[in-house]
């Protein structure tokens, strides 16, 4: 991966390998989960740990057969199965794994094949004839020509009988080209043993596809968002191009609702009915009500937009901006810790920090909440149909009562009473004799 960072915990679609494997093992009902971890050993146990999940070290790492090895004394041998998952095959659906378990039932040897264009570096399954039994894996190093032109091949995910595998992991041995302990040797051990070897076909190769390099994670996200947008087309919403469209978490839409290029969505979020997406927005863990309309290039991040909304373009929500009913947010306008009641507005170049906002209130371009004074958080609370006018500071904790006027320029540190016009600002001076001054006198022109 040419990363300091350990290969599992590389991201895709926001979360890393390994998390989207484990949450396929938790979608089949694990009873206990067992990671194997090698490079980067103490980073991959701190980023997974969970009161139901063990971590083994393998060290050396001496093959995929070595590898469950370590974690055999952590299997429970009275589980009828075990499951066996790749850290880095993040897209391995819950059903897919399903399948493989029932599959085996605590009986057979399960493996999860499929038969990719290119199977060049796959073990090669041998069967006992077209569409027949079983009889082995042999892998892509170890094969002849004859194997190698084998089509089906072992995606590295098998569920196995728990009591057998424990006694096939004891018999592995390493005479191979690799001097390695392969995992897919057991499969000749099975078929000694006369346990029936079951190939499940996974419906989908994505999911059976492994990350080794940059190129390879950026295809596999391409493959997933593509993945995701089809559900959501599928689903009615509109996307203006599948292609530019990132759900790095969950993504709930209501109907008739429309995204343009080049939008991220991150976290938990929910778009009402009828929601237009702009160009090229991201929104984390944000919620966004009937008929709002977010404007291009938005930033919303734990924010609520109530129904009829507008923001944007170039608005800044953050964390705690909750805005009510036809509220509108406009251009390069910030507004974090607030809460906006129905049809408010602050339309330009504002900032809106630990403030309450009340009804149909107009706060003009280039006005903010001076909400910290260096030490600590103060909150500004403005009433029903305030008029703010532009360039004021209004420095916490201040009030502005119900229907008061704050006049362009002022500095407001005081209550405003309501229904009056509030203004703090020097008194205009104009000195009609002064002189602009002019380069060469009085100075080097610099």
């Amino acid at each position: 991966m040419k990363s300091q960072r350990p290969k599992v915990l590389h991201r895709l679609a926001g979360r890393a390998l390994l998390q989207h494997v484990l949450d396929a093992a938790a979608g089949v009902g694990a009873a206990r989960t067992v990671v194997v971890i090698g490079h980067g050993g103490d980073e991959v146990a701190a980023a997974c740990a969970a009161p139901d999940r063990v971590c083994v070290r393998q060290q050396p790492q001496l093959g995929t057969g070595h590898a469950v090895q370590q974690a055999a004394p952590a299997l429970d041998p009275a589980a009828a199965t075990t499951l066996i998952l790749n850290g880095d095959v993040p897209l391995v659906r819950a059903e897919t794994a399903r399948a493989l378990v029932e599959a085996c039932a605590g009986e057979r040897l399960a493996l999860l094949t499929m038969t990719p264009a290119d199977p060049q570096g796959y073990g090669r399954i041998v069967r006992d004839g077209p569409g027949q039994r079983v009889l082995a894996i042999v892998e892509d190093k170890d094969a002849t020509p004859a194997q190698r032109a084998i089509g089906e091949v072992y995606t590295g995910m098998m569920a196995a009988p728990t009591a057998a595998l424990l006694r096939w992991l004891a018999a592995l041995r390493n005479d191979n080209a690799q001097r390695e302990y392969y995992l897919t040797d057991i499969v000749a051990l099975a078929v000694a043993e006369g346990v029936p070897v079951a190939g499940v076909a996974v419906a989908d190769e994505t999911e059976a596809l492994g990350v080794n390099s940059p190129q390879q994670l950026a295809e596999l996200e391409r493959r997933l968002q593509r993945r995701q947008a089809d559900a959501l087309l599928s689903a009615g919403v509109r996307l203006a191009d599948p292609a530019r469209f990132d759900v790095r978490g969950t993504l709930a839409c209501g109907s008739d609702v429309e995204i343009d290029v080049g939008c991220v969505f991150e976290g938990r979020v929910t778009l009402g009915d009828g929601v237009a997406v702009g160009p090229h927005c991201v929104l984390r863990d944000t919620t966004v009500a009937a008929g709002a309309r977010i404007e291009a290039f938005s930033h919303l991040d734990g924010a609520q937009v109530g129904a009829g909304a507008r923001v944007g373009p170039y608005a800044r929500l953050r964390p705690g901006a909750v805005l009510g009913d036809e509220v509108h947010i406009g251009n390069f306008v910030e507004v974090k810790n607030s809460t906006l009641a129905r049809g408010a507005k602050a339309n330009h170049l504002a900032y809106l920090g630990d403030a309450t906002l009340g009804e149909r209130v107009n706060y003009g371009a280039g006005s903010i909440t001076a909400n910290y004074d260096g030490v600590a958080k103060h909150r500004t609370v403005i009433g029903d149909d305030v008029q703010i006018g532009s360039n004021c500071v209004l420095v916490a904790p201040v009030t502005v009562g119900d229907g008061a006027t704050v006049g362009a320029g002022s500095t407001i540190s005081k209550a405003a009473p309501a229904g009056q016009l509030t203004l703090a600002r020097g008194r205009q001076v104009t000195l009609a004799r002064w002189q602009r001054p002019v380069k060469g006198k009085g100075g080097d022109g610099a």
